[in-house]
């Protein structure tokens, strides 16, 4: 593989996260050059200002990705986007089979516990939607503002109310889809269990919604608040991504960038993939 030296030496971080937040401290602690892209401003905020950073506002589409690669010296690509976000990953896997470079997926960890607490899990928003289930309930949606345009045809039969993050954009995105002020309330996570109940009994909320989105995106904290109010707590399951190498702990970062150094070549677990037995890229 000879893309790391073709292109650069520098790694970009796919983020917007809280997850891709402490992976850039981590690799900034290990003195490694990091390019990181975030879809909003907000996103832009989470980080700390540092020499070897630079973030990056706005999306970059898949057919635009190899262009990057070359302009800002990337040799690496880990990435650290929301596990919903199929388009960004799978722009990114295609990229780097292209341009022959490493790429790794942090995965976040599933919360576990499903069925046991009143958990209700489907597969797509479209076999929710199609089930009926929600007909007639008050729903709080906590899917993220770029899910909230696929219910906009069911206000009339669905008491609907939504929680986006307090940005002007996920606001705006809440209104075109149908959603009046009264029925929107605008948090940044963490939310605590006392704030996530309180918020569910003023709404008088009957299901809430929610993306499989781990302990990052406050699932184990819903599914508690569930279980103590009995109100079925509805997770759409992440949608199947087949990545070429992935993590879920963010001590596995650094040993597998570190394997590129080693030239090893050893098999193991796809969820624990190591490196592809080339130098590792000097991005100090």
């Amino acid at each position: 593989m000879l893309g790391v030296f073709a292109y650069g030496r520098k790694i970009w971080l796919i983020g917007g996260t809280s997850d891709s937040v402490d992976i850039a401290g981590l690799l900034l602690d290990n003195n490694y050059q990091i390019v990181v892209t975030v879809a909003t401003e907000g996103g832009k905020n989470l980080y700390a200002s540092h020499q070897n950073l630079l973030v990056m506002v706005g999306k970059i589409p898949a057919q635009n990705m190899g262009l990057f690669i070359k302009k800002h010296h990337i040799g690496v690509i880990i990435d650290a986007s929301h596990p919903f976000a199929v388009n960004v990953s799978q722009g990114a896997i295609a990229t780097c089979h292209r341009y022959d470079i490493p790429y790794l997926r942090y995965e976040r960890p599933l919360v576990t516990n499903h069925g046991r607490d009143g958990t209700i899990t489907f597969s797509s928003f479209e076999s929710l939607l199609s089930s009926n289930f929600l007909q007639g309930k008050r729903v709080l949606l906590t899917v993220g503002c770029q899910s909230l345009h696929l219910f906009k045809d069911y206000h009339h039969t669905i008491d609907l109310y939504a929680r986006v993050l307090p940005y002007a954009d996920s606001l705006t995105q809440a209104y075109q889809a149908g959603f009046k002020g009264d029925r929107l309330i605008a948090l940044r996570p963490p939310i605590s269990f006392e704030v996530e109940k309180a918020l569910w009994q003023q709404w008088h909320i009957e299901a809430v919604v929610t993306k499989a989105g781990g302990k990052a995106g406050g699932e184990d904290i819903k599914q508690k608040v569930a279980q103590k109010l009995q109100i079925p707590l509805i997770l759409i399951q992440r949608p199947p991504i087949k990545y070429p190498h992935k993590v879920n702990n963010l001590a596995d970062i650094i040993p597998w960038l570190t394997k590129f150094n080693d030239g090893g070549d050893d098999d193991h677990d796809h969820d624990h993939d190591d490196g592809d037995g080339v130098q590792k890229p000097e991005l100090n």
